[in-house]
């Protein structure tokens, strides 16, 4: 394991690791069994659903209507979590929010968060789904992302982004937009809670936890996209 330490970063008893805020390039199923139950007060993943798009050295077309080409490196090992994977999440974290619930044969709680990716005529999924321990209802997040396509804003998500050139890059297959973690931030990450991401992907998540000012341990055992997100990460860092 290599991690990118983003505050302090040091071991101490029976060899559990003590952080403030960290990016660890490696396996989370090696990491997380240096954590004692209970350590972090929530973790928020986004593991992989379901294999195909690390196939794939694009994801939907190769290219835009107005030849925005929209190539990615097809990952080496893409792994569907399963019940071990679930059984340590909750082991290690106090409250979960889980990407993709739906499609994963594991008996999670009746609260649900849905993702409407206003898509329109898109063949995508209109929606995403995830689990979440922290209420037995159902929360609606409405955020345009289909392609050159992203809402203007948190408040704003169902309206277009006018100004493209200030869209999010794209690094990687599957990502998710930054401002869906910064509405995740503020509406289920108190101060002083300790947040887990197991499959950081594109660091969408660290960028909005590290704006607000969150600790959290996030987890990539691409070297190539880890390599990515963190100078995103960097890059996000010069900007602010």
């Amino acid at each position: 394991m290599r991690n990118i330490p983003c505050g302090i970063s040091e071991g101490h008893a029976e060899g559990e690791i003590k952080d403030m805020s960290v990016f660890i390039l490696g396996d989370c199923m090696d990491g997380l069994s240096k954590y004692r139950d209970g350590y972090f007060e929530i973790a928020v993943v986004d593991p992989p659903y379901f294999s195909g798009p690390e196939k794939r050295a694009y994801y939907g077309r190769a290219a835009s209507s107005i030849g925005v080409r929209r190539r990615y490196k097809p990952s080496a090992e893409w792994t569907v979590p399963g019940k071990e994977y679930f059984e340590e999440l909750r082991r290690v974290s106090k409250h979960q929010i889980v990407w993709g619930c739906n499609y994963f044969a594991y008996p999670f709680g009746p609260g649900r968060i849905v993702w409407d990716k206003c898509n329109g005529a898109s063949s995508f999924s209109d929606c995403e789904i995830a689990y979440c321990s922290l209420h037995n209802s159902v929360r609606l997040f409405r955020y345009m992302w289909n392609g050159m396509m992203q809402g203007r804003s948190i408040e704003e998500g169902h309206i277009q982004r006018g100004n493209k050139k200030t869209n999010e890059k794209r690094i990687h297959p599957t990502q998710k937009p930054v401002d869906l973690y910064r509405w995740i931030a503020r509406k289920y990450i108190p101060p002083g809670w300790k947040v887990l991401d197991t499959h950081v992907g594109s660091a969408s998540s660290l960028i909005a936890y590290e704006e607000a000012g969150i600790d959290y341990t996030g987890f990539e055992k691409d070297p190539y996209y880890y390599g990515l997100s963190v100078k995103r990460m960097e890059e996000y860092r010069e900007r602010n």
